[in-house]
């Protein structure tokens, strides 16, 4: 019933902004976690960023500094806010939703939903 619905993406200069939106429908999304993951060509698919259900913010290593997640108070969109993109930023992203937790980890399998995935590109 649940549905994630990313935006956003597109093709960007490196070093340039981009932001990908997740518009979420069909569930309450109280105490939901809700965050990011991206899947670049050959490569498993790993952990952007998430937002617990209180509006913690946690991200991985190799975006800390340059990306920004959030919620809004409504807690059914989430934000990705890519600044200081890079190439090796390349890669589907898609938006994750897990109603059993609120708060987000960056373990694959905790996620029951995942949206269709924005393709982001970034060029040299």
């Amino acid at each position: 019933q649940v549905q994630l619905v990313e935006s956003g993406g597109g093709l960007v200069q490196a070093g340039g902004s981009l932001r990908l939106s997740c518009a979420a429908s069909g569930g309450t999304f109280k105490q939901y976690a809700m965050g990011w993951f991206r899947q670049a060509p050959g490569k498993e698919r790993e952990f952007v960023g998430g937002v617990s259900w209180s509006g913690g913010r946690y991200y991985a290593d190799s975006v800390k500094g340059r990306f920004t997640i959030s919620r809004g108070d409504a807690k059914n969109t989430v934000i990705l806010q890519m600044a200081s993109l890079k190439p090796e930023d390349t890669a589907v992203y898609y938006c994750v939703a897990d109603p059993k937790v609120s708060v987000p980890s960056d373990y694959v399998g905790q996620y029951d939903y995942w949206g269709q995935g924005t393709q982001v590109t970034v060029s040299s």
